[in-house]
């Protein structure tokens, strides 16, 4: 990997995390057309920028995150992400295959949109419409929906933010709720990246930071990527939000069907693998 094939994959996650169209099934689908699907510091790359991400989530949110005398807001964090610690530490064995397989993430991709066409409609009722009302149990059913997302080509956001529709947050907070739980959920993900799963690369095992920090091509990516991810980050955020209140979800629905027909095609024709 190049700092440029660095920025290209910084960009589709910065527009992707944030946006119900699944940036882990994006970066996948990017990596392999720009041909450096198979090299280790990728696939670690598509992890340990999601810090520019979050860091993006709490700028903008900043009042929330720092307002230390709503402890109930951290709370609701912890009990949403904790289903995703758990199925993340159980299954880590059975999904890493599954980030290897773009016909999975096509077939995802393709379910996804059919259900955004839908989702509007199906969740009409809504009786909650501030972070506040949401209750302990609600929090831990959304976390539920979330974990769906480690199926590459779901969607962290789409799963939880249909999850939070499902439990009656209007729209906007069900997708700002998706937003805040993306930070403690993410921040584990890079975490666990970095510092704790081991990388064999054949020859060696090694710690995520201690490739980061190999040679200066690695730092440089890993830098320039995070931040090039924040500020994308922050730019999707706002439209989204400002998009979804108006619009609601059918046009990432057709978004996602068409990208599904289009990588199901390349697929067969053979310029990627099965």
């Amino acid at each position: 990997m190049n700092i440029v094939d660095a920025i290209i994959l910084a960009i589709v996650e910065g527009l992707t995390e944030f946006l119900p169209v699944s940036s882990t099934g994006h970066m996948i689908v990017t990596s392999y057309l720009l041909g450096i699907h198979k090299d280790e510091f990728t696939k670690l790359f598509e992890v340990s920028i999601q810090f520019g991400a979050i860091l993006a989530v709490v700028v903008l949110y900043w009042r929330k995150f720092f307002e230390f005398k709503r402890w109930q807001f951290y709370i609701k964090l912890i009990i949403g992400v904790v289903p995703a610690l758990i199925f993340g530490y159980l299954f880590s064995d059975k999904i890493d295959p599954l980030l290897e397989s773009p016909t999975t993430i096509a077939i995802s991709m393709f379910v996804g949109g059919i259900i955004l066409l839908f989702v509007d409609n199906l969740f009409r009722v809504s009786t909650i419409e501030t972070d506040d009302q949401i209750t302990f149990p609600k929090a831990f059913i959304v976390g539920c929906w979330q974990v769906l997302a480690m199926i590459p080509g779901v969607s962290r956001s789409g799963a939880s933010i249909i999850g939070g529709m499902q439990q009656k947050f209007k729209r906007y907070v069900a997708a700002e709720f998706s937003f805040f739980l993306a930070v403690p959920t993410m921040l584990a993900a890079s975490c666990y990246t970095l510092f704790l799963k081991k990388w064999n690369n054949g020859y060696v095992t090694r710690k995520g930071y201690e490739i980061i920090m190999e040679n200066k091509e690695n730092m440089t990516s890993f830098i320039a990527g995070n931040i090039v991810a924040f500020i994308v980050a922050m730019l999707a955020i706002r439209f989204f939000i400002n998009y979804l209140k108006v619009y609601g979800f059918k046009a990432f629905g057709w978004y996602r069907i068409i990208a599904a027909i289009i990588l199901f095609a390349i697929i067969f024709s053979g310029v990627m693998e099965v």
